[in-house]
């Protein structure tokens, strides 16, 4: 009996992460949720009293889930990589686990008492152009300060950006960085950086 109620919370919850993710709080339906996770309204009630604990149940996992892949990314000796694998982490994130869309767009409506994703992923981000700056990776005359505004804008951007097969967006994101590169990256001495790595002789 335990099994199967917890079976049914855990597929309430992801129903309701995918109805919160299209429709935000105010639009998502306790009714729809029920019927994509195939139960009664009677048992989603039963494990969350009303849409507002059901949403913040939601908020939490999602939380707990963009938190836990933002912990698992490795210090890496190039801090521009790191910065690519992190706005690449995020734009994953955000295309392809339910319940960090669904955080994002309770993100913009009530209840709004648990804090933007934002205040997770900008400390990192800042850390990491502390580091490239102290290490010199940047471009002379490139503040830390003016590229993390100019990273949280495109992070932001390819957050939101809507969902598109992933060898098609993988192949866009590499453009992108390569641009970004350009701009942020010093001349270590054998020519542009790329990838966030020093050129290889066989480059040459």
């Amino acid at each position: 009996m335990q099994e199967r109620a917890a079976r049914t919370r855990q597929a309430v919850l992801e129903a309701a992460a995918e109805e919160f993710a299209e429709r935000g709080y105010e639009g998502a339906s306790l009714q729809r949720v029920a019927c994509r996770a195939e139960t009664s309204i009677g048992a989603l009630t039963f494990h969350f009293r009303n849409k507002t604990a059901l949403a913040e149940e939601v908020r939490l996992t999602g939380r707990a889930r963009f938190d836990r892949s933002l912990a698992g990314l490795a210090p890496a000796a190039d801090p521009l990589r790191e910065l690519r694998v992190l706005i690449g982490t995020l734009a994953r994130l955000a295309r392809e686990d339910r319940f960090v869309r669904a955080v994002r767009r309770l993100e913009a409506g009530p209840p709004d008492s648990a804090p933007p994703l934002a205040e997770t992923w900008m400390p990192v981000l800042r850390a990491v152009l502390d580091r490239a700056h102290g290490a010199r990776w940047l471009r002379p005359g490139v503040a830390p300060e003016e590229a993390e505004a100019m990273l949280a804008h495109l992070a932001e951007g390819v957050m939101a950006a809507p969902g598109t097969p992933r060898s098609a967006a993988g192949a866009v994101w590499d453009s992108v960085w390569d641009v970004v590169l350009h701009g942020l990256a010093a001349d270590r001495g054998d020519g542009p950086v790329r990838d966030g790595r020093e050129p290889s002789r066989a480059d040459s």
